[in-house]
């Protein structure tokens, strides 16, 4: 008696499951037209000619495409030197981010101490400090340094914003790591350096490689620190550059704008679609010990 009375109410749990598992792809199907859909309207922006833009009622697939919008926008503002200017910056804050942030984030995991609990204190709070309480004795610093508008204080500001960040998400890589591992690799009579690099230096590359990701489009996306650090046209990076089609009465020059903003989104979505399976083997990796 008791097996039918289990396969009905395994018949009864089937049901319930399948539409459990319907609901959750259906609300991850919404979340991913809800982040979607500023990308797709920037992209339908983009290519629509400036009778279309003026539309009371706008659609989403240009009647006429057109790529005057594009060359408008090379002709009006210096794209590329700002988008070198941008690349530059987060490419090299990123890297050296990473390697001041890789061997701290290890001995705080490694070593647990009053300083590690304080380090990883700070690491949390600095996260919620808005950017206008740092700003004024950040360009006061800076200024008596002799590194406002220049490129290498601004790497000096999105290398210490960021390593916070990376401090926090290699830590939790670094802890995902068996020590068993390197105590192995001591017993067979490898030293410190060597259990590093040929140990546990591999394991964390996935973590290094989403952290850095992370680091890079952080500063390739920054705007208030460039707007207030940088005043020469020529050292400006790429999103202050595209406030500049905004008119003097706030009224944007849309075509162009969309065209040069979407032009601004494509790298970091090159840049995460090439590396995705290092970033998600990273982000597993992190999550086993946090």
């Amino acid at each position: 008696m008791s097996r039918p009375t289990g396969h009905r109410a395994a018949a009864r749990g089937r049901p319930q499951r399948t539409a459990g598992r319907v609901a959750q792809y259906a609300a991850l199907l919404a979340y991913l037209l809800f982040l979607a859909f500023p990308f797709l309207w920037l992209l339908s922006t983009a290519f629509k000619p400036p009778r279309e833009l003026a539309r009371v009622h706008p659609t989403w697939i240009p009647d006429a495409p057109t790529l005057e919008n594009f060359r408008s926008a090379f002709d009006e503002q210096p794209l590329l030197p700002a988008a070198a200017n941008s690349l530059f910056a987060a490419a090299v804050s990123a890297v050296l981010a990473m390697v001041l942030a890789t061997p701290t984030a290890y001995v705080l995991a490694r070593h647990r101490s009053r300083f590690s609990h304080a380090a990883t204190g700070w690491v949390v709070i600095s996260q919620a400090f808005p950017l206008v309480l740092v700003i004024i004795p950040l360009f006061l610093i800076l200024k008596n340094l002799q590194l406002v508008d220049s490129r290498g204080g601004l790497i000096l500001v999105y290398v210490v914003w960021s390593l916070p960040f990376a401090l926090w998400m290699l830590t939790g890589y670094v802890r995902a790591v068996p020590p068993e591992l390197e105590e192995a690799a001591a017993v067979d009579g490898a030293g410190r350096l060597r259990t590093l690099v040929s140990v546990t230096a591999p394991l964390l590359v996935p973590g290094i490689v989403a952290t850095a990701l992370f680091a890079f489009i952080t500063a390739w996306n920054e705007f208030f620190f460039a707007l207030v650090l940088l005043k020469s046209p020529g050292k400006q990076t790429l999103p202050v550059v595209l406030t500049h089609f905004l008119g003097s009465e706030g009224v944007a020059d849309l075509g162009p704008l969309a065209a040069a903003a979407l032009l601004a989104t494509l790298p970091g979505l090159v840049l995460f679609a090439a590396v995705q399976r290092r970033i998600t083997g990273g982000m597993l990796a992190g999550a086993v010990k946090g």
